[in-house]
């Protein structure tokens, strides 16, 4: 009977860990913007500039 206390009470502070933890996360604006990161892969990047060559060749 002893565990189940136990057992119950563990369960209660890793609760409070992760209701903590979504708190904080809300607080530091973690949550602000879902919607862009999902679409960062579709937007273009700048092209970068073609290597120079060089002229010297043997």
């Amino acid at each position: 009977m002893g565990i189940i206390f136990f057992m119950i009470g563990i369960s209660l502070l890793i609760a409070l860990g992760f209701l903590g933890a979504f708190f904080w996360s809300m607080k530091t604006g973690q949550q602000d913007d879902l919607y862009t990161p999902s679409i960062r892969i579709l937007l273009d990047d700048d092209v970068p500039d073609p290597p120079e060559t060089q002229s010297n060749v043997l």
